[in-house]
């Protein structure tokens, strides 16, 4: 007989099939120490959900701002399929709201207005059949940490050519 706590042993983790990557803001790791993520969910028209479908999408120029304790994604681009609604006229880079909880706004506004973070748009993928964004609360790197980090990877990169090789 096993013990009633293998019952609840944890399962491993499975591969998330539901959840695939959209478009993703790389140079945003480069610019900022990301300290804290969120998701979000995105308000939506019906085109932009079928561009979002084709990956159409931007995040390189998109940033994250507080209006009234509501969250706007500013300045993503998502491109329009030609055989998409004929009968709206389409905005690719039209403001859109963001769906986060009462509490993690209000921290996310208590973070940007008091101790000077920025909210960085990380990337954009689908969550059970559902568009999310992921959001970073993020501090601006100085140039000389942005060297720090460019160094860091070359050293990554060279030292796995050495073992490679050796």
């Amino acid at each position: 007989m096993r013990a009633p706590t293998d019952r609840l042993a944890p399962m491993p983790p499975k591969a998330d099939s539901s959840s695939r990557l959209i478009a993703e803001n790389r140079k945003a790791r480069f610019d900022y120490f990301i300290e804290q993520r969120y998701e979000a969910g995105l308000v939506l028209q019906g085109w932009e959900v079928k561009s979002l479908r084709a990956g159409r999408a931007q995040l390189a120029e998109a940033y994250v701002y507080l209006r009234g304790a509501e969250a706007f994604l500013i300045g993503a681009h998502l491109s329009p399929l030609p055989s998409a609604s004929s009968h709206v006229i389409a905005d690719p880079v039209r403001t859109r709201k963001l769906l986060l909880n009462r509490s993690e706004l209000n921290g996310l506004i208590g973070a940007v207005e008091r101790r000077g973070y920025t909210l960085v748009p990380l990337e954009l993928y689908w969550k059970h059949g559902r568009a999310k964004l992921a959001v970073g609360l993020a501090k601006g790197k100085k140039q000389h940490d942005k060297r720090a980090t460019e160094k860091d990877r070359d050293w990554q990169r060279d030292k796995a050519r050495l073992l490679r090789r050796g």
